[in-house]
């Protein structure tokens, strides 16, 4: 980048930072939905992904799946480091993948990469990697990157069993950081979950924040849950 990028407080385009309850419970899903449904409203979107474990090696660097759905449901292009500031060959947390490639994931990139794409696109959807709390570097978390970036979350919440505690932790863990939740996606993750609507309604009752979706069992990668644009505008309210 030949000029400096400026600080995410002087972003134009509205954000909102996905993450979940685990890994694998469906951020990528509701990332790249929030993204089309942006899009069929007539802005123009951009996904990102800062963090990314889990890649295959090509002959310009790393390219991890997640990342590369997120690119697919973008209505803008830009560059690949962009988009995806930090990409790591094995499947393994974060801060071990890059103390492994002896790398020190720093927060000002990512900030400023998000701040430059801000330029270019009215909502930009970042999905985090894991949990809200995983570490990505030496006293550094999922966390302390969504606080950084300064955007209302939202929660993709796995549904399966113990799906109630975990929901209810990181909600607490969200509002302890000074994040505003501003909604939650039930996604099945379990096909044979039981009580799977008791469970939705038992966290209804408790998460104050709206629930965005409810999103039924499908392995298929490229499924989404589906929303109403409409419905969206309260998210940066």
């Amino acid at each position: 980048m030949s000029e400096a990028a400026p600080n995410a407080s002087s972003a134009t385009a509205r954000g909102v930072f996905v993450t979940g309850t685990d890994t694998a419970v469906g951020k990528t899903r509701v990332a790249c939905a929030l993204l089309r449904a942006y899009a069929d409203s007539g802005q123009r979107v951009l996904g990102m992904k800062p963090v990314a474990a889990g890649a295959e090696r090509w002959p310009a660097g790393f390219r991890n799946e997640d990342v590369e759905m997120l690119r697919a449901a973008s209505s803008v292009s830009v560059p690949r480091e962009l988009t995806n500031p930090y990409c790591f060959e094995p499947a393994i947390a974060p801060h071990l993948a890059a103390s492994e490639a002896g790398v020190e994931i720093e927060l000002t990139r990512i900030v400023d990469a998000y701040a430059h794409m801000c330029r270019l696109a009215d909502r930009i959807v970042v999905e985090g990697a894991g949990g809200f709390l995983v570490p990505i570097g030496s006293g550094l978390s999922m966390a302390d990157l969504a606080r950084a970036l300064g955007l209302p979350i939202v929660l993709v919440v796995g549904m399966r069993l113990g799906c109630l505690n975990h929901a209810m932790l990181t909600c607490e863990s969200i509002e302890r950081h000074g994040l505003r939740l501003a909604g939650w996606v039930a996604n099945c993750v379990d096909p044979k979950m039981q009580r799977l609507d008791d469970n939705v309604f038992a966290l209804c009752e408790r998460i104050t924040a709206p629930l965005l979706a409810v999103s039924g069992y499908d392995p298929a990668p490229g499924s989404v849950p589906l929303f109403d644009a409409a419905k969206l505008v309260d998210l940066h309210a």
